[in-house]
């Protein structure tokens, strides 16, 4: 599993990058979801948000999965890109993949990369 450690977490799957404000969901995520085939981000630069609000949704071969904003912010930028290519986030789940990017943060219940890897390991069990 790849958690890189510049990276916060959460709970649910999602990522955050405190330094680029970029959001998505993590290595575990979308290999527990598999290929994913649709991806819909459901909020616009722009709009403010808070921890917890269903920000896109995404859809593989396997199960669908709503994705949730793990800060407070304005969204400063949309990946308009993922919804032509959502197979993105099985490749590059950390990188080209990030959904959208939030501006003046405030972080939710966020884990560091050695914290969310113990939560997925006692999740296997």
């Amino acid at each position: 599993m790849n958690t890189p450690s510049n990276l916060k977490y959460t709970k649910s799957d999602e990522w955050f990058d405190p330094a680029t404000g970029a959001v998505g969901i993590t290595d575990y995520a979308q290999s527990q979801l598999s290929d994913i085939v649709f991806v819909e981000i459901l909020v616009d630069a722009g709009e403010e948000l808070t921890v917890g609000k269903p920000i896109a949704s995404v859809e593989s071969v396997k199960a669908s999965s709503e994705i949730y904003s793990p800060v407070a912010g304005k969204v400063s930028a949309v990946n308009a890109d993922l919804s032509n290519a959502p197979e993105t986030i099985n490749s590059d789940a950390f990188g080209a993949a990030w959904m959208i990017k939030v501006e003046g943060g405030t972080e939710g219940d966020l884990m560091d990369a050695a914290a969310y890897e113990a939560y997925c390991a006692g999740r296997e069990h």
